[in-house]
């Protein structure tokens, strides 16, 4: 796995229009027994946008958020803007990949799609297994959808949007189905709001407080809501955003400790080092040693 140097951030890929239809906000690949672009193979990456891949038949291997996920033939994968990923190779692929940006997501039409749960993706899953029907399912809708994206007219982003509503809407009942064993009730809802707002804004707001007031309730309320409902002080939720976030930046890149204490929000480098050392036991500098030797 390639460790990016001390100049270096985790690179960020931004989905580029293809010529078929320059569309910079969405965007559809097909690979029939073909090789995708090596050229980012072994290098720690995030994406600036949803990547939603049917993997027919692949045989390789990804990481996600330092999760190895050896690809399943018939099987669902998604990922989101932010989370790291390191490609180890490919063999030739068979997969269709719908891809689309926050933007995407914004337009007026497209606005409910964000709020699907294989959107949110509350339990931060990756993999869909799918059982035969739902495969055909994957597939019929998939064929509906590379027809009208090779055909730009009047209509194809109404078709495109309807179409991947029902995609989506189907994929995001599996994911519950998969990762949820039972309905969200009032205060759970408020507990997956207040961890999606740390993962907006973990890097500029360190309390509580600081999300009560984007949630409109009150810190105690907030704290007495969310220790209840995940067995964990609300301001440990915030903690464990940091550390994933700091373990990533450990891991896949050669910035100094105070790079990444500044990137974090830190303003004192050595109550970064003494924040890590808390919460992990190990300094930041013995966490980089150790995780890079276990994947030696």
């Amino acid at each position: 796995m390639q460790l990016l140097n001390d100049h270096q951030q985790v690179p960020v890929y931004r989905l580029e229009p293809d010529e078929l239809t320059g569309n910079k906000q969405f965007r559809v690949y097909n690979f029939e027994g073909t090789l995708p672009n090596q050229a980012d193979l072994l290098v720690p990456h995030r994406k600036d946008h949803y990547l939603l891949v049917f993997i027919r038949q692949a045989g390789s291997r990804q990481w996600i958020d330092m999760t190895p996920y050896l690809l399943k033939d018939n099987t669902f994968y998604f990922t989101g803007p932010d989370q790291i990923i390191v490609k180890e190779g490919f063999n030739q692929l068979w997969s269709t990949g719908i891809a689309f940006t926050k933007e995407f997501l914004s337009f007026q039409e497209n606005a409910a799609l964000s709020k699907l749960p294989l959107i949110q993706n509350p339990h931060n899953g990756h993999e869909l297994l799918l059982t035969e029907a739902d495969v055909t399912f994957v597939e019929d809708m998939l064929v509906k959808i590379n027809a009208e994206y090779q055909q730009p007219n009047e209509w194809q982003q109404r078709m495109l949007t309807a179409y991947l509503t029902v995609l989506l809407t189907y994929l995001s009942r599996l994911y519950t189905e998969q990762f949820e064993s039972k309905p969200l009730s009032t205060d759970n809802l408020l507990l997956k709001k207040y961890q999606a707002k740390i993962n907006e804004h973990f890097r500029e707001r360190h309390q509580v407080s600081d999300y009560a007031s984007l949630l409109n309730v009150s810190a105690g309320y907030l704290s007495e809501v969310v220790k209840a409902q995940s067995g964990k002080p609300a301001i440990t939720h915030i903690h464990e955003r940091l550390v994933l976030e700091a373990r990533r930046l450990l891991f896949h890149t050669q910035q100094s400790l105070k790079e990444i204490a500044f990137d974090l929000g830190f303003s004192d480098a050595s109550y970064f080092n003494r924040f890590f050392k808390r919460e992990t036991e190990l300094t930041p500098a013995e966490y980089r040693a150790s995780i890079r030797e276990m994947y030696q």
